[in-house]
């Protein structure tokens, strides 16, 4: 009697636990499927909106400029922008991708912030990690000269990166206000990032703009050529 009533429990244990299974995968399945259609839906509605973009060289002709003498650049951190300029016309706007604590203006090295001011691209690097890179002349003038107030580099590191700058090369990046910013692609993340319809900013303080802008954007400016970061 005892031996039979245990394997009426042992069965009906069995057949909640087959029942629990069966729901678990079930829900699961759905659940992942759901989650893929969103991301799959999302990264499509971003194709679509990059598939309106216009050449450059096609805004070029719609101003009448046949090539740009005076580049310009302009970046608006509140706008996730970057626009490209030959002097005072704007010719194109891309869309930009900056440092995690977008924030706050760049200060120290690590801070995860993208600097502000009036810069110069000092260098450019045609192959990079993150396809192409504009080297800009971070920190300037005013970004040393606020360090100095404030104690962050010896008057001896001020010196050096001041002489740096007036020589028109790219200014030291071993003190503790950091170095190596610029205008940069978004490497194998490309097809990810530039697709999705938002703006996810995970740079340690570079300006990333796409591969395909980037490539667009090489050869139209020089080393020289100035950078407005606001």
């Amino acid at each position: 009697m005892k031996e039979e009533k245990r394997e009426n429990t042992e069965y009906s244990g069995n057949r909640v636990s087959n029942y629990i299974n069966k729901n678990t995968l079930k829900n699961v399945f759905f659940f992942s499927g759901g989650i893929i259609l969103f991301i799959a839906g999302v990264i499509g509605y971003g194709i679509i909106l990059n598939l309106r973009t216009v050449p450059v060289k096609e805004l070029m002709a719609e101003k009448g400029i046949k090539k740009i003498d005076h580049p310009l650049i302009v970046v608006d951190r509140k706008e996730y922008a970057l626009s490209l300029y030959n002097d005072t016309t704007l010719i194109k706007t891309y869309r930009a991708y900056f440092g995690r604590n977008v924030q706050l203006a760049k200060t120290r090295k690590g801070d995860l912030s993208t600097p502000v001011g009036e810069y110069v691209i000092c260098g450019i690097d045609s192959v990079y990690k993150y396809d192409k890179f504009f080297r800009l002349s971070y920190p300037n003038i005013s970004d040393i000269t606020e360090g100095l107030k404030k104690g962050l580099i010896t008057q001896q590191e001020f010196d050096t990166i001041r002489d740096e700058l007036k020589g028109q090369g790219c200014p030291r990046a071993g003190t503790v206000l950091g170095g190596n910013i610029g205008i940069h692609g978004l490497g194998r993340l490309n097809f990810l990032l530039k697709n999705l319809p938002f703006v996810y900013n995970w740079t340690d303080g570079s300006v990333a703009i796409s591969n395909e802008s980037i490539d667009e954007i090489y050869p139209l400016v020089k080393k020289g050529t100035k950078v407005v970061i606001k």
